[in-house]
């Protein structure tokens, strides 16, 4: 091996990990918009926007598995090892549920989508936001500030999802006599607050490595 290619081995890979990051949140941002979009949409014309999801969760995937292929081809990373392939991971787990709820939908043939369902899709896609704004942060460290208050409010929504899921299930059971529906519009509810509680874990992971760097 060269000394110019040890070198290149030694130098941290700032420019490669922190646009994956930045791609894999921008992604998560554009695969949420259109959960939220086809939820408000009738069932003929949602269709589009499912298989444009599909695209989006495979991006991710593809994302995932490119950070994780540079941190097998580098030794010097900008922040530890363990915490970058954690937070990847977190991140592609919040497309994987979302793109549950548009595949339970798409199956179940949901017809008439609630005000609770177009409530969590809009929670998520904030939550999904407030990833992307403290995931740009990440390659300074310098707006701690900016990081806590995106994790803060990424918490908030999700007491609000919680809150939301429990409402839409007790009027679930307390008004809906088809037990076919009662199980289509539970599972719907359930992966969507799961999605929530995904972007909790982003946040959690996004302040522990904010602190480390402080």
């Amino acid at each position: 091996m060269s000394i110019n290619s040890i070198f290149q081995f030694l130098v941290p890979k700032d420019k490669k990990f922190f646009p994956l990051f930045e791609e894999a949140s921008s992604n998560l941002i554009e695969l949420a918009s259109n959960l939220h979009e086809a939820v408000n949409l009738p069932l003929k014309e949602r269709e589009v926007l499912f298989q444009k999801i599909d695209e989006l969760e495979q991006r991710g995937e593809d994302i995932t598995r490119q950070t994780n292929l540079e941190l097998s081809r580098n030794f010097i990373t900008p922040f530890d090892r363990e915490d970058i392939h954690t937070l990847i991971t977190s991140i592609d787990n919040v497309a994987d549920y979302l793109h549950g709820a548009a595949s339970r939908m798409r199956l179940y043939q949901v017809d008439k989508i609630t005000k609770s369902i177009r409530k969590m899709t809009e929670i998520n896609l904030e939550a999904c936001q407030n990833i992307d704004s403290a995931v740009k942060e990440l390659s300074n460290l310098k707006n701690m500030n900016v990081i806590k208050d995106a994790c803060a409010r990424i918490n908030k929504l999700e007491n609000k999802s919680d809150n939301v899921y429990n409402k839409a299930v007790f009027e679930i059971f307390e008004n809906e006599t088809d037990a076919k529906n009662i199980i289509k519009y539970k599972e719907v509810l359930s992966v969507l607050e799961s999605a929530t509680d995904k972007c909790k874990s982003v946040a959690n992971i996004l302040e522990s490595i904010s602190v480390k760097h402080s």
